[in-house]
């Protein structure tokens, strides 16, 4: 079997773990019953959005240095999967702010920074979009990458430098969890994690086999053919 096919099914069976943890063996919630559920996904969604942005970072700072597409596709592939699993934290979050606030979204500090996260990693694919020359738009992005990654760690302190009213589920004091309910969060944790993983490596194959084909089509017309 190959890498990516390991891969995979390790991916599959780290999520039907994660959905059995969660659905069948942590205990309801004393105050939120079944409801609570969805803070496993919703917490290891935002692991993985912030994990993503810092690979972005990484990778754009990397790009700057060395100028190789490689690095420019690694911060391509991870932020489009980083957009997704923040979006999914910010929905679930919202979902969640429902049933425990009464409300669908509270403009407090950790909600508000994700958001504004969410915008910046949107601009960066609206930037890639709308410049045309490769080696520019690298570069563009590459900068909006590392600008944007500055809200990463505030999103992830918000909850103690600011008063709020989102909980703080991993203070200095440990986790303020049942063992059943840490156990099912870390094992979303993990398998979100190698979702990530499994999806950006995909991401990136396919991005070098856009690049490919587009030199093959460059290549083709400095010939004189008609590559469409």
């Amino acid at each position: 079997m190959s890498t990516r096919g390991l891969l995979a099914w390790v991916t599959f069976v780290g999520i039907l773990a994660a959905l059995f943890l969660a659905f069948l063996y942590a205990p309801p919630d004393a105050k939120l019953g079944d409801t609570q559920r969805l803070f496993y996904f919703h917490v290891a969604s935002a692991w993985t959005g912030l994990l993503a942005f810092t690979v972005v970072c990484v990778a754009s700072i990397a790009y700057l240095r060395t100028g190789q597409a490689r690095w420019d596709r690694l911060a391509l592939a991870s932020t489009e999967v980083g957009l997704l699993f923040i979006t999914m934290a910010v929905i679930t979050g919202s979902i969640w702010a429902r049933f425990a606030w009464g409300t669908w979204w509270e403009w407090e500090p950790r909600l508000t920074s994700a958001f504004i996260l969410w915008l910046m990693y949107a601009a960066i694919l609206l930037v890639r979009n709308l410049v045309e020359e490769p080696e520019r738009r690298a570069r563009y992005a590459a900068v909006f990458g590392i600008i944007a990654f500055a809200d990463v760690p505030v999103v992830f302190m918000s909850v103690r430098w600011w008063r709020s009213v989102h909980p703080v589920v991993v203070s200095a004091a440990g986790l303020d969890l049942e063992p059943p309910m840490v156990l099912a969060m870390v094992v979303a944790v993990l398998a979100f994690t190698l979702l990530y993983v499994m999806l950006v490596g995909e991401r990136v194959r396919l991005a070098r086999l856009e690049q490919e084909l587009a030199e093959c089509k460059r290549a083709w017309r400095e010939e004189g053919g008609d590559a469409r």
